[in-house]
C-alpha cells in the first residue's frame, strides 16, 4: 500500500492540511480496496492550526517510510533544522514530495527545489521570488510536476494536485472518481492567473507621467497608437517609451493593454453584454486581438472568465442585452 504522509508544522493551514487527507483517503480502486494509507506526522505531539490546536500520533519518523510526503501551507515563518534534514533524507531515497499553497516555502527552504521550477500562490509569488531566487517560479499555473518534487497553487490548486497524483499512480478512471467524490474537475481550463484580480496600471502621484496615465485611462476605449499617446505628451515615441518605462516600468500600450483588459473583466463578471461587444467597448479593434491578449493576460479565454466568475445578473441585465 502507497503511504501518504502529510507533514504538519507550526501554524499549518486547516485547509491545506484537510486536502489530501480527505482526497487520498477516499480513493477506491476497481475491486473496492483503498490503494493509500494516510497519516500525520510533525515534530511535536501538539501543533498550532490557527483557531485551534490538533494533536497529531507520528513524529517526524513517519517521514522514514512514506512514498509521498505531502507538504501542507502555514502561517509560521522558518523551518525546523530537523524538519529539513528529514525531507534531504526522504528525497535522497526517492520519495515524492508535494506541496499546497504555501508548502511551496517549506520545500524550497530546504533548498531541494533549487534550479527546478515550482508554483505558489499568487498572493505569495513576490516574496517567494525573493526569497529563492534559485527556483524558477511560475505563478500562473495551478501545478507544477518535476516527477519527483511537485508544487500547486493556492487551497483548490492543492485538490488538482491531488487528482493529477492519483491519475498518476493509478490511472485516468480511478482519478476521475475521486474528483466526483470531491466535486472537482478532473481538469481545470486555464492556470492560476484567471484568479488573479490585476491591479490597475499603476498611476504614480505627483510624477511627470500623471496627466498622460490619467488621460490613458479615461481613453482607454479609444484604438490609441503609440504616435498618438506620444503626441499628447508632446514628446518622440522613442522618448515617451524611455520616461514611461522609468515611471511606471512597462511601455505604454503594454499599459493600456491591462487597464483594458482590466476594464474587461468588470464588464464580463457585470454585465450580459457579448464578449465582441466588451472587446470592442475597451479598445479593441478586432475579436481577435481581444481574445488573445485577455488570454495572454489572464491565462483563459473571455468566455471561461465570464463562466466561472460572472455575477448572478437580474432577468432586467439579461433581456437588455
Amino acid at each position: 500500500m502507497h503511504r501518504v504522509v502529510v507533514l504538519a508544522l507550526d501554524g499549518v493551514i486547516p485547509f491545506d492540511l484537510a486536502t489530501p487527507i480527505e482526497v487520498f483517503s477516499r480513493v477506491r480502486l476497481g475491486d473496492g480496496s483503498a490503494p493509500y494509507d494516510v497519516r500525520v506526522c510533525a515534530p511535536t505531539a501538539e501543533i498550532s492550526a490557527g483557531a485551534f490546536t490538533i494533536r497529531v500520533d507520528h513524529g517526524l519518523e513517519a517521514l522514514g517510510d512514506a512514498d509521498t510526503i505531502m507538504l501542507p501551507g502555514c502561517s509560521s515563518p522558518g523551518v525546523p533544522a530537523e524538519v529539513v534534514a528529514s525531507l534531504h533524507d526522504a528525497a535522497a531515497r526517492g520519495a515524492r514530495i508535494a506541496t499546497i499553497c504555501a508548502g511551496a516555502f517549506v520545500l524550497a527552504a530546504t533548498g531541494l527545489l533549487d534550479g527546478k521550477r515550482a508554483t505558489t500562490h499568487w498572493a505569495g509569488a513576490g516574496l517567494f521570488a525573493e526569497m529563492f531566487p534559485a527556483v524558477q517560479l511560475d505563478p500562473a499555473v495551478l501545478y507544477v510536476d518535476n516527477g519527483q518534487l511537485l508544487t500547486s497553487a493556492g487551497a483548490a490548486a492543492g485538490l488538482d494536485l491531488c487528482l493529477h497524483l492519483i491519475r498518476r499512480d493509478h490511472g485516468s478512471a480511478v482519478a476521475a472518481d475521486a474528483a466526483r467524490l470531491s466535486v472537482m474537475p478532473l481538469e481545470r481550463e486555464g492556470g492560476q492567473a484567471q484568479f488573479i484580480v490585476p491591479e490597475q496600471p499603476p498611476v504614480p502621484r505627483g510624477s511627470a507621467m500623471e496627466p498622460l496615465l490619467r488621460w490613458m485611462e479615461e481613453n482607454a476605449g479609444r484604438d490609441l497608437t503609440l504616435d498618438q499617446i506620444a503626441a499628447h505628451a508632446r514628446m518622440s515615441a522613442r522618448t515617451l517609451n524611455r520616461r514611461f518605462r522609468e515611471h511606471t516600468g512597462t511601455t505604454p500600450l503594454q499599459w493600456l493593454h491591462r487597464a483594458r483588459i482590466r476594464r474587461a473583466q468588470h464588464l464580463l463578471e457585470t454585465t450580459a453584454q457579448s464578449v465582441d461587444r466588451i472587446g470592442g467597448a475597451v479598445g479593441f479593434g478586432s475579436p481577435t486581438a481581444f481574445r488573445d491578449r485577455f488570454k495572454r493576460i489572464v491565462g483563459t479565454s473571455p468566455h471561461r472568465y465570464r463562466s466561472s466568475f460572472a455575477r448572478k445578473m437580474s432577468s432586467t441585465n439579461h433581456s437588455s442585452s
